[in-house]
C-alpha cells in the first residue's frame, strides 16, 4: 500500500516488505527526520505505529525500557494473538527486566570478548577457505559463495555442531526469517514448524553437551552459573532460534551488502588496501551503511514524549536504524560511504541500553577477518547481473548478487 500526501508526493508505508525489495526508503526517511521525526505510520488491518527516525530519539527509547517495552508486545511489528505472543514471550529480545537480565547475564557467559577471541584462529581459517573457493570459481554468487557460509561456519562452531549440520541452519533461518519474501516459498506456518525442527536439533545438542562436555557455547548454557542458576529448556531452545537467525542474518548481510558498499565505491575498496590498518573502521562504516536489522517494536507502557511528540500508553513504537544511522546531526555528510570514518556512533547493533546486541564482539571479528582476507587477495569484485533483494520489512537482506573475482 502507498499513501499519497498530494498529487505527486508518495509516501511509502513503512510496514509494506515490498518497499524493501527495492532499496530502503533512504529519501523518505531523511524527509521526515527534518520535518516529522516521530512519524505516525498507519496500518493496514492494524492499529498504526509511531516510526521513530532520529539517532537520538532511538538512543532514548533503546534506553528506556521502563517506558517503552520488548514484553509487552514482543519486538516485531506485527501484532500476534495472545497464544503466539506467549510463544516468544521466552526469547532474550522479547524479554524485560528481571526476566531479561537474569536469562541475559545466563547466556552473555558465551560471549565475553575472551571466548570470541579464541575463536579468531578458525575464523582465519573460514574465511581462507571461502576466499580460496571464491578465486577458484571466479564467476559466483557472492551470497552464496561467501556472506552465506562465514556466518553459518562460525556458528556451528560456536555450538559445536558437526560442520555437515552448516546445511539445516542455513534452511532453518531462510525459512523463519523470510515468510515476506514469495521466492522462499514459505509461509508462517512454515516458520514455526521451522522453530520446532530447531528446538528437537537444541534438545538433542543440549542432552549431548549434558552427557559429555566441551569447550562450546552449548556446553556452557547448559551448566549452572556461579550461583546455580540454570536456563530452563524452553528457554535454551528460544536463545537457540535466536542465534541461529540473529548471528546468521545480521553477518550475512553486512557482508553482502558491504561488498555491495565497495563495488559501488571502488576507490574505497583501493583505500582498504593500501591501508589495511583501517579494516576496523571500516566494518563500522559497513555496520552503518548496511544496517542489516533494520527496525525493532516497542510497546509504550505510559503516556510518554518521544522528542516532542506526545505517544499514547499501549501505542506501538518502531525504532528504524538505517534512518539513525543516516541521520545528519551525528553522521557528517552521511550518504557517503567511507571507511576511515572517524567517531562512528552507528546503532548498528542497537542504540544500547539492556538490548544492545550480545553478538557484537563475534559479528565484528568475522567481518574484520572476512574483509581482511578479501583485501589482500582480491584485487577486485566485479558486478556481473542484477543484485535481487530480499523482500522483507525486518532484515536488510540481498538474496543474489552474481559477481566475478579477480585475484590480486
Amino acid at each position: 500500500m502507498t499513501v499519497f500526501v498530494s498529487d505527486r508526493t508518495p509516501v511509502p508505508d513503512l510496514k509494506d516488505a515490498g518497499v524493501y525489495a527495492e532499496a530502503v526508503p533512504h529519501d523518505f526517511f531523511t524527509e521526515l527526520r527534518t520535518s516529522c521525526p516521530v512519524y505516525w505510520q498507519p496500518e493496514e488491518g492494524g492499529s498504526g505505529f509511531w516510526a521513530v527516525t532520529r539517532h537520538a530519539d532511538v538512543v532514548a527509547v533503546s534506553r528506556d525500557i521502563a517506558t517503552f517495552s520488548c514484553a509487552a508486545g514482543t519486538t516485531q511489528i506485527d501484532d500476534f494473538d495472545e497464544e503466539a505472543r506467549a510463544k516468544q514471550a521466552a526469547m532474550l529480545i522479547n524479554l524485560d527486566p528481571p526476566d531479561h537480565t537474569r536469562l541475559r547475564l545466563l547466556v552473555s557467559r558465551g560471549f565475553t570478548p575472551r571466548v570470541i577471541a579464541t575463536l579468531e584462529e578458525h575464523i582465519r581459517e573460514i574465511c581462507t577457505r571461502i576466499v580460496d573457493r571464491l578465486l577458484e570459481q571466479g564467476d559466483v554468487d557472492f551470497v552464496r559463495g561467501a556472506a552465506s557460509p562465514l556466518p553459518l561456519e562460525v556458528i556451528a562452531a560456536l555450538l559445536g555442531a558437526p560442520a555437515e549440520d552448516v546445511d539445516k541452519l542455513y534452511d532453518w533461518s531462510n525459512r523463519m526469517i523470510g515468510f515476506d519474501d514469495p521466492e522462499f516459498g514459505t509461509t508462517e506456518a512454515d516458520g514455526e514448524m521451522a522453530a520446532m525442527e530447531i528446538f528437537l536439533y537444541a534438545n538433542e545438542l543440549a542432552a549431548q553437551r549434558r552427557l559429555e562436555p566441551r569447550e562450546d557455547i552449548v556446553t556452557k548454557l547448559v551448566q549452572p552459573d556461579e550461583h546455580g542458576d540454570v536456563i530452563s529448556e524452553m528457554e535454551f531452545n528460544m536463545f537457540f532460534v535466536l542465534l541461529v537467525i540473529a548471528g546468521n542474518e545480521t553477518t550475512r548481510n553486512a557482508t553482502a551488502g558491504g561488498m555491495q558498499a565497495f563495488i559501488d565505491h571502488p576507490e574505497q575498496w583501493r583505500l582498504l588496501q593500501e591501508r589495511p590498518e583501517l579494516v576496523g573502521s571500516a566494518v563500522e562504516e559497513v555496520l552503518r551503511w548496511v544496517s542489516p536489522v533494520m527496525d525493532f517494536r516497542r510497546t509504550a507502557t505510559r503516556d510518554c514524549l518521544i522528542g516532542e511528540q506526545p505517544v499514547a500508553a499501549g501505542d506501538k513504537v518502531v525504532i528504524f536504524y538505517p534512518s539513525a544511522n543516516r541521520d545528519e546531526s551525528v553522521f557528517p555528510d552521511p550518504f557517503r560511504f567511507d571507511i576511515s570514518r572517524d567517531a562512528n556512533l552507528h546503532l548498528a547493533f542497537g542504540g544500547g541500553g539492556a538490548h544492545y546486541c550480545l553478538g557484537t564482539h563475534l559479528a565484528r571479528l568475522e567481518l574484520k577477518v572476512l574483509f581482511e582476507v578479501m583485501a589482500e587477495r582480491i584485487d577486485r569484485v566485479e558486478p556481473t547481473g542484477h543484485v535481487r533483494r530480499l523482500r522483507s520489512n525486518f532484515i536488510n537482506g540481498i538474496k543474489e548478487m552474481p559477481v566475478r573475482i579477480h585475484a590480486r
